[in-house]
Formats: structure tokens, sequence, C-alpha cells
């Protein structure tokens, strides 16, 4: 994948080839799978319909932010506490590099024939051997159209002063936070110049310290301040937002007209992990059609699954929230993995967070 992907690299080849390969059969071993993901990010029913089907219990924990996911694997026992991780594109490179994740075996998950060509062998994971798609989405603004009369699709609703709304929340993840500021001075959210990054760094800050900031918050989190009016506005992922938008009429999402980011998050393998057999046949269970379709239909964030796509809901199909247009996607960034100038981030970031 380029760092600026077009819309129909990912929405197109709608094929129905390898629709539902049955889950392998795994040998004996644990009894159960655990799964470390994003909060609310799962239909409750699908890890119990997988049991249903394979024996196998699934165990979720959760986190807010991907670096709190990443310390906690690095952590002592932390590569062999989970099974499946569910890992945002620009991390997996760097869990490979930390020796955290093991290979896939591609042979035990016959389900990987319904990812959509696109998805197959993207740059931040050649040949997919860590990793398969699991969900793909966008960062945006939701905000209440009661409290925002003015608003206009753009990032300077939070980075210009005389236009913030009354309340605003910021998101609490430093790569993709970032790109907001960089967005908006017109710089790639992928920038290894220091000068750049300490320039969004201070715009960033610029915003935080805003009488009408109410500070940092996971996108989960960020939504609900929104929808129960706590807040006029907050950067969210738009899964997150789309539910927010059916819990209140006044609650609306867009991708700023400057551009945003992409992502793709990817189920991948722990190096350690206690059920490496499970893990596999989870993976196998949400690559079938319908687990696929039923994740994105709860989750209402897109399906990399071709095979799911037919059984996505119609009104899910047309929102343009969740598939975004092609002119808004010509303007969508892919995060990249910045290897050693990550620590110019790390710096920048605390630097907002401390001050």
């Amino acid at each position: 994948m380029a760092a600026v992907m077009a819309a129909a690299a990912i929405v197109g080849g709608l094929g129905l080839r390898g629709a539902g390969a049955q889950s392998p059969v795994a040998p004996p071993g644990p009894k159960r799978v655990t799964v470390f993901m994003y909060s609310e990010y799962i239909d409750p029913e699908i890890p119990k319909q997988f049991t249903q089907k394979t024996g196998l219990e699934v165990r979720i924990d959760v986190y807010e932010a991907e670096e709190e996911m990443i310390a906690k694997m690095q952590a002592a026992g932390g590569a062999s506490q989970y099974d499946v991780i569910v890992a945002s594109n620009q991390n997996i490179p760097i869990l490979a590099k930390l020796n955290l994740l093991q290979p896939l075996d591609l042979a035990k998950i016959p389900n990987r024939a319904n990812v959509m060509d696109k998805f197959l062998n993207p740059p931040y994971d050649p040949g997919n051997k860590y990793g398969l798609p699991y969900q793909w989405g966008t960062m945006g603004l939701i905000y209440r159209i009661d409290k925002v009369p003015n608003f206009e699709p753009s990032w300077s609703m939070i980075f210009d002063e005389a236009r913030q709304p009354a309340s605003f929340v910021l998101l609490d993840e430093v790569r993709s936070m970032l790109c907001a500021p960089l967005i908006q001075l017109g710089y790639s959210i992928n920038t290894r110049n220091a000068e750049e990054v300490k320039k969004a760094g201070e715009l960033m800050l610029k915003a935080k310290s805003s009488k009408k900031c109410l500070g940092f918050d996971g996108g989960v989190a960020g939504k609900n301040k929104v929808v129960a009016g706590d807040a006029a506005m907050a950067i969210a992922y738009n899964g997150d937002a789309v539910r927010g938008m059916e819990e209140d009429k006044n609650v609306r999402y867009v991708t700023p007209k400057e551009g945003t980011l992409i992502w793709v998050d990817c189920m991948v393998i722990a190096a350690r992990a206690p059920n490496p057999a499970g893990a596999h046949q989870f993976i196998n269970y949400i690559l079938e059609a319908t687990p696929g379709a039923q994740l994105s239909n709860f989750n209402r964030y897109a399906t990399p699954n071709k095979a799911s796509l037919p059984l996505i809901t119609k009104e899910d199909r047309e929102n343009p929230a969740i598939y975004p247009s092609d002119a808004e996607m010509a303007k969508m960034q892919l995060l990249e993995d910045v290897g050693k100038d990550m620590q110019i981030y790390d710096e920048v970031w605390t630097t907002i967070k401390t001050r």
C-alpha cells in the first residue's frame, strides 16, 4: 500500500472466491483463546459462536491506546499472555522488530482467500507474514449540530482558536493524534523531519492549552462525551462515531477536507502465544463470510473481506462515514513505521502531555 490509498484500492474486487472455508481442527491443547484488542471492538456474540463451533472459550482483554498495548506486550511475560492481538498497520513492523510476534501459518487460515486483494501483501507486512486484516476505517471529527451550528469539515475547528467549539476532546494516541496538526500544516503524517514534527507539536500544544479543550481521551470515551452532551466535538474513529450517530440524532461525523488518516487493523499472533493453534482458528473464523459481516455490522467499520461485503447492511454500504468517496480517499494517508525517528514523536508527545 502506498502512503495515500485510493478508494478503489480498498473496495475494489468484490468477487466471492473462497467464502466460508472451514476452520481447521486444533490439536489437543489449551481450551481457551485470549484476544487483546480495543474496547467495544467485537460483537459479544461472535466469541460465543466461535466457542460453540470449536469448543474453545474466548477471553477478550482490552486496551484504549496502542501505546498501552505495546507496553504491555513488552513487559515481562507480555507476549505469553495473549494469543491473538489486534494491532494497527503501522505497529506490525514495530512488534515484529521487538520479536513479539510469530509468523502466521497461512495453511491453517484457508479463509485468507476472502481477503480483498488490496489488503494482501501490504508494504507494512509483506506477504502477510504476521497479520491479516480485521477492520479498516478513518479518523475524523464527531460533533453535535446543536452545539456547533457553524461547523466546517476542517482541522481548523481544532487548531484555530477563533473557530473552536465550546468544548472538544483530543485523541489520546501519539501517531494518530499528531496526524491532525501535521496535515493542517501540509506535512506528511510519516515525516521524519524533526522540525516539522516539532511545529505540529506546537500547534497541538496550543489546542490542548485552550480553555475549551477537555483534554485527551480514547476514541470511544470521546464519542461518549459528545453523545452525552459533555463535549461539543471530539476526534474519533469513524465506527465509534457512526454508533454515536445512532445514539443521538444531533451527532454527525466527517473527515476533514484537508485529509486524514486511514488505518487497517490486523490480527496477529503473539510470539509466545499459549494457544497458537487456537489463535489460527480464531483468525480463520473471523475471516469467514458471515462472522466477518457480523463484525462490521456491529462495529460499523468497513470490512476488508470480499465474501462479507454482500452481507453488510445496505445502509452501511451506502454510508460515506463508513465507506468514503473516491475524492475523500484520495486525501487519506496510511501511517508507516518511522523506525528510530519515532523518538522525535515520543519527545514531542511528552512535551504536549506534560505542559
